[in-house]
């Protein structure tokens, strides 16, 4: 272990020192751009996993007044193994948002999310490492991302919901008690209730600041008891967010996941984040493009489904306070691993929400 830290901290240092450099554009054009960036709206985006970092990839070309809230009870992979071995929240999704803010996300996130193949490192991330070294240079996690949001001039900032170690909680419907992630996104379409332990958890002061300045609060898209539940089972938070005068917006993901929210639809997602919230959300963003033939048939292989809103569920929705919203915010495109995949289109999913939120200004 003390291999890792060494090449860790080597890592860390380098960036710190500016040895590792991305291009730039023309500053005449940079300067324009972050100008008009800058009157954007500030928005606060509340999730966890691949589906908050692909809606920052979307809004940071319409706004850099940007607070991303993420989960941290993360427990798979790189990140549980770094949460088990040396006690620091998991940085997986914390890395993932900071490197879809960076101007050159694309350069950075290649380097990032490098993956070591062999020794002692072989499973780990440069960029979970990166994390780890800076804060154990530190002493704190909060403070290693506040660091790294600065070093890679991120537009916006990403912020861990909490500091404090969290496990995730449930119970199905017939009693059975599940502890940690896993466990949850295994028995979710299952679960009758969810909390966090300790219950009495606090966020982050920045957490709670960054919601008395935004204009607009996004929940979502992401992995429903996994990535956007998780930061609304914080008492405070919830409450701070419930109690907020500003629009709050859901977006719904594109498929069901296996196991997790199997057999679930749009309205039963709304359900879950009220109670979680408190209240239902002002506004529901909900995909309307029809999906190919074929990637519907791949996915219910793996025991997903398509979510699109039918009209008892927008009648529902609607009886509950909420809005829909319906727009094309797909895309499919070819994954080296997977074959052909669907996504949330960072683009479009963005455009839709800003028409949304120019709307409401109107």
């Amino acid at each position: 272990m003390s291999f890792i830290l060494g090449v860790a901290t080597t890592l860390a240092i380098l960036f710190l020192f500016g040895r590792i450099k991305f291009k730039s554009g023309r500053p005449v054009i940079e300067r324009a751009i972050t100008r008009r960036l800058s009157n954007g709206p500030y928005i606060i985006a509340v999730g966890g996993g691949t589906g908050l970092s692909t809606l920052l990839r979307g809004i940071k070309a319409f706004t850099r007044n940007i607070t991303a809230v993420v989960a941290v009870t993360d427990e798979g992979g790189s990140s549980g193994r770094i949460r088990n071995e040396w006690g620091m929240l998991p940085p997986g999704d914390v890395r993932n948002c900071i490197a879809a803010l960076a101007e050159n996300d694309n350069e950075l996130k290649k380097i990032l999310d490098f993956r070591f193949d062999r020794g002692e490192l072989s499973g780990h991330s440069l960029g979970n490492l990166l994390l780890l070294a800076v804060t154990e240079m530190s002493g704190d996690f909060s403070t290693a991302v506040e660091k790294m949001n600065h070093l890679l001039s991120i537009r916006g900032r990403v912020l861990p919901v909490t500091t404090e170690s969290i496990t995730l909680m449930g119970k199905t419907k017939n009693g059975l008690e599940v502890k940690g992630e896993l466990a949850i996104s295994e028995h979710g379409s299952e679960l009758d209730e969810i909390w966090l332990e300790p219950m009495n958890a606090r966020p982050l002061p920045d957490v709670l600041s960054a919601v008395d300045e935004a204009d607009v609060i996004l929940l979502g898209p992401g992995s429903l008891f996994t990535s956007v539940i998780p930061n609304l089972l914080l008492p405070d938070f919830a409450d701070k967010l419930k109690d907020a005068q500003i629009p709050k917006i859901y977006i719904c993901n594109l498929m069901t996941q296996p196991d997790e929210t199997q057999g679930m639809n749009i309205l039963q997602h709304i359900e879950w984040v009220s109670v979680a919230l408190g209240c239902p959300p002002d506004f529901v963003i909900a995909n309307s493009e029809p999906i190919p033939d074929d990637i519907i048939e791949a996915y219910k292989e793996k025991g997903a489904s398509p979510l699109f809103l039918d009209y008892h569920q927008r009648e529902a929705i609607k009886d509950m306070g909420c809005i829909c919203v319906e727009a094309p915010i797909m895309s499919v495109f070819e994954n080296e691993k997977e074959g052909r995949v669907m996504r949330h289109d960072p683009q479009k999913l963005a455009s839709a929400i800003f028409r949304l939120v120019r709307k409401l200004d109107d």
